[in-house]
């Protein structure tokens, strides 16, 4: 799962970084209001951390703008502001979530955890399943009737998001920009070389389901027929 910090407090915003990293998470970083709504109109993040006191944009009106823009992604607003007016205005705006500053680290990604769960496809399950094959979220495990595989981060990220989105067709860029992204230098070559390692564990597993590439466009995770 990718998470978006938009902080403009430098070491804030790497400790955050740290603190969602060790708890699992995919995390990037954004240091003012105009960086962090181009981030986040990629719209590769699964929730955003937004502070309120922010150069060029405030959190306030980034918040407005990403909801204008159709954008749904969970947000947890952060401030230093503990005024009621202000949680008023944000929850306004489109916040899910307010946090005031100093919070504790542990009630930070609780909060995270409860804004993922949110989503439909990211809901309290710990085994997403399809064609009979079963990809663990704890343990990163890809399994399939007795037999099973462990999977690198990037392996199961890749993976995740094949199943959570099976029978449609997920582009290279997509990946690249959810997995990577998007300040990777990451390129196409890098998608193609871990469909390959999944290819080979499905084999291994010898899963009823192939990744099938869509020439020019990207991938498609599919149940043999």
């Amino acid at each position: 799962m990718r998470v978006l910090v938009i902080e403009d407090e430098v070491r804030l915003a790497a400790t955050l970084q740290d603190l969602l990293e060790l708890g699992g998470y995919t995390a990037d970083v954004c240091h003012d209001g105009e960086a962090g709504l181009d981030n986040a109109l990629t719209d590769i993040y699964d929730v955003i951390l937004l502070d309120v006191m922010l150069p060029k944009l405030d959190g306030f009106t980034v918040l407005r703008r990403l909801r204008e823009a159709g954008n749904a992604v969970p947000v947890l607003m952060l401030t230093a502001r503990s005024e009621v007016s202000d949680k008023v205005q944000g929850l306004d705006c489109g916040a899910d979530y307010y946090l005031t500053k100093p919070f504790d680290p542990k009630e930070l990604l609780a909060c995270v955890r409860a804004l993922a769960r949110r989503q439909p496809e990211l809901r309290s399950t710990d085994t997403l399943e399809f064609g009979g094959v079963k990809l663990d979220k704890n343990s990163f495990t890809l399994s399939c009737g007795e037999r099973s595989v462990r999977l690198s981060r990037k392996e199961f990220d890749i993976c995740e998001l094949l199943m959570l989105n099976r029978g449609l067709v997920l582009t290279k860029e997509s990946l690249l920009l959810k997995i990577w992204g998007y300040e990777s230098d990451a390129e196409d070559n890098n998608v193609e070389v871990y469909i390959s390692f999944l290819r080979k564990k499905l084999a291994h597993i010898h899963a009823k389901v192939r990744i099938r590439t869509i020439r020019m466009v990207g991938y498609c995770l599919e149940e043999d027929k």
